[in-house]
């Protein structure tokens, strides 16, 4: 039986999303963004500044970039409650590892009957195509107990990858300035590129970008690291859709400025070797036994993912853990994270711990995710390149705030969050070693909170604040810019949600 203190903390995270959804039936006016407006056929328009940056299209993200519905994998391998659980289920992994994949993609499906399984170590997959499926996402399903006393992931998806250049296509991108919100743009040479080459925007940083952003001028404290250029040259991973002479079409758009004045930008074509695909876990309840509420000799995370693109988790719990449900490291990318809890965690409560619903990768959604007792519930960390979203999630019982934890992430949609804590996205200063300007190209979105400081960094960008209900925070630094605040405390934003509506949109298209 779930404790009473648990049971209390689903029962709020129940009520709010409740409560979000009867905002729908209040009868408030109904009013638009000036900077996004739905037009009577769904599609969409945007209002560019002066320099042609407008908010960019965050839809394609996730499993395929929303565009294929995740897939019901056929069970190949069926495993019931034993004693040495850890191993039958590690062995049919490796079973269907070393079996051909069928034209999809998938070498099919395990199914954890319902029970009990304690694991004493970590599950480890490392083959492409192979689904991780139980029978219920609550204690009465299938119950995964991490039983081993180390901070190793309970189910842990990576391979040994990377990302290698092709020789011979870097090029550089010739437009002096090239808006966020652009989805094209001009290259020296365009002949290098075809329609679906896997290409990297390569935005590149000099010393100049790093003063005008005062990155360099931290105050310091033990331990802080001023930025330096040569660790900010970002590589956001696109498609190519088009080339016409030299200019160049990408599947997603650009999320920050290109300014030849901070160091341009270029584009080259890349193999991500070894990189997995095609994997899902479903329908769990993970524990992390804990010998106390600060202890932290057990499993951190329920899931891990790493290297590994176009999968998914849904439907999966995670109680005690320490660090998330979902970690998603920097090599995870197209990765849908749904319907998801993550609540009780176990560890001290400082830096490093309680990050519900992580996120480093790139093209990456969490949808209708809910977490209790947490610290940066839904975030982001040091240069996550967008665009990524997190999309009607709720948070109760927060330690610590939602949103860009440190050092620059770029492009990152909140929509329809709820949480009974702050989402902040700001110069956060000589936090921890110096994280400095927390993110940009930041969007929230019909958002509801305790409070929000969110600003706008010193050069590169802007970030956005629309129809947030709750407290507008002064932040850490009262003399940061504003962000693009509109609608504070004003229901009835239309469209209600940005995301869905620039799917729609987007599929309208096709």
């Amino acid at each position: 039986m779930t404790s009473t203190p648990s049971r209390n903390r689903l029962i709020a995270a129940v009520a709010i999303t409740a409560s979000v959804s009867a905002i729908a039936f209040t009868g408030m006016p109904a009013w638009e963004s000036k900077f996004v407006k739905q037009q009577k056929n769904g599609s969409l328009e945007y209002k560019a500044d002066k320099q042609g940056n407008t908010i960019p299209d965050f839809s394609a993200v996730g499993y395929y970039h929303g565009d294929k519905a995740i897939p019901d994998i056929p069970v190949a391998i069926t495993i019931s409650p034993s004693d040495n659980a850890m191993q039958q289920i590690q062995a049919a992994i490796d079973k269907l590892s070393a079996q051909k994949p069928d034209a999809s993609g998938f070498r099919g499906a395990i199914l954890l009957k319902r029970g009990t399984y304690n694991i004493p170590g970590s599950l480890m997959i490392n083959a492409s195509g192979i689904v991780l499926r139980g029978e219920g996402n609550t204690e009465d399903g299938t119950r995964l107990v991490a039983t081993a006393p180390n901070q190793k992931p309970l189910i842990d998806v990576t391979v040994k990858a990377g990302i290698r250049e092709v020789n011979g296509t870097r090029v550089a991108i010739t437009d002096k300035y090239v808006p966020t919100g652009a989805t094209s743009f001009n290259v020296e040479n365009g002949s290098k590129f075809a329609k679906g080459d896997k290409v990297i925007l390569y935005h590149a940083a000099n010393d100049k970008w790093i003063t005008d952003l005062k990155m360099d001028q931290i105050v310091e404290r033990n331990g802080t690291k001023q930025w330096r250029a040569s660790e900010y040259n970002l590589q956001f991973e696109r498609q190519v859709l088009s080339v016409k002479g030299n200019t160049v079409e990408l599947d997603n758009p650009v999320m920050m400025p290109i300014d030849a004045d901070y160091g341009g930008a270029a584009l080259f074509k890349y193999i991500y070797e070894g990189r997995l695909q095609h994997i899902g876990i479903e329908s769990l309840y993970c524990e992390s036994p804990a010998s106390s509420d600060t202890a932290e000799d057990h499993s951190w995370d329920a899931v891990s993912f790493q290297h590994i693109e176009n999968g998914w988790v849904r439907n999966v719990t995670a109680r005690y853990f320490a660090y998330a449900c979902v970690n998603l490291s920097p090599g995870a990318k197209n990765i849908t994270v749904s319907d998801s809890r993550c609540f009780d965690h176990k560890s001290k409560i400082t830096g490093g711990r309680r990050y519900s619903f992580n996120n480093d990768g790139q093209q990456n959604i969490f949808l209708n995710c809910s977490t209790s007792d947490g610290r940066h519930d839904y975030v982001t960390g040091a240069k996550t390149l967008g665009p990524n979203v997190f999309y009607n999630c709720t948070s109760t019982i927060t330690h610590a705030d939602i949103g860009p934890h440190h050092r620059w992430a770029v492009g990152t949609l909140y929509d329809n969050i709820t949480t009974d804590g702050e989402i902040n996205v700001q110069d956060r200063g000589n936090y921890g070693s110096g994280h400095g300007w927390a993110g940009v190209t930041q969007v929230l979105w019909n958002c509801k909170v305790k409070a929000a400081a969110v600003q706008n960094p010193w050069a590169s960008g802007k970030n956005y604040a629309i129809g947030v209900t709750g407290r507008k925070a002064a932040g850490r630094f009262k003399d940061r810019m504003d962000a693009e605040w509109e609608g504070l405390n004003k229901e009835g934003l239309q469209p209600p949600s940005l995301y869905k509506a620039q799917l729609e949109a987007r599929q309208q298209k096709k």
